[in-house]
């Protein structure tokens, strides 16, 4: 699964899934850019960073144009930067709905949409999102991370039949709780409002999962270099659930 000679981008590469993904396909060859918000964790992967927030439409363009100038055309982006945040479905309110659909729906429209003209003019391409099982199904107080997860399998699956014939395949990776510092401050989440020990919070957790178990980072970045090769040529328009048969 070589990747030799090929220009990709994962934003929220500075930490957790993001950093796993990267150093895989650097591993295989890739030219890798970082991309995220904080200098510090970026510095920290030894890798070529672009600062950026997704969120903000000017930012994505100058670090695609940077990343661009500097490592050649960008034929697969890794749209990894998102955000979660849980609430009773009563307390939600208007924006916390708007800063979720930024990051982990508009944040990965603008990232594709900043990398499309390579892949077009090079015939070959992959937009790979990290969503979540919770765009597949529903799971309790979670229903605004889950309605902008399910908006990216949307976007994912459109997208993946409008660019069927131009040698870019579009697909979401869907892991359940992947034990990484989001999964901790799920954890210091459960204990604030339950009381629960850490051991306990992290097995009501844990237990959504048949082999109780959590996601490895290093899964989904296997995951994400089988969807990057040319082995996955013919997967489109999938979403790519690491659960261990949850879903």
């Amino acid at each position: 699964m070589s990747l030799e000679g090929k220009h990709v981008v994962v934003t929220g590469g500075g930490t957790g899934v993001g950093a796993a993904i990267a150093h895989a396909l650097a591993g295989a060859g890739a030219a890798v850019t970082i991309m995220g918000r904080s200098e510090a964790p970026l510095a920290e992967q030894g890798l070529p960073y672009e600062l950026c927030d997704v969120t903000d439409a000017g930012q994505v363009k100058a670090a695609f144009d940077a990343a661009r100038a500097a490592r050649g055309p960008i034929l697969s982006v890794i749209a990894n930067a998102g955000a979660a945040e849980t609430q009773p479905f009563h307390r939600m309110d208007a924006a916390l709905m708007e800063r979720l659909m930024a990051v982990n729906v508009i944040g990965v429209m603008q990232c594709w949409q900043a990398a499309l003209p390579d892949m077009k003019a090079a015939g070959w391409g992959r937009l790979i999102a990290v969503a979540s099982t919770a765009g597949l199904k529903g799971y309790a107080y979670t229903s605004g991370y889950s309605a902008a997860k399910h908006a990216v399998v949307g976007l994912t699956r459109s997208l993946a039949l409008e660019l069927a014939q131009t040698g870019i395949t579009v697909n979401a990776i869907c892991p359940g709780f992947v034990d990484t510092p989001m999964l901790d401050r799920s954890v210091d989440n459960i204990i604030a409002k339950t009381g629960m020990s850490v051991e306990k919070a992290r097995a009501a957790l844990s237990d959504t999962n048949p082999q109780k178990a959590f996601v490895q980072p290093d899964e989904v970045a296997g995951a994400a270099l089988w969807l990057c090769s040319d082995a996955a040529r013919p997967v489109n328009g999938h979403t790519l659930a690491l659960s261990g048969g949850e879903i």
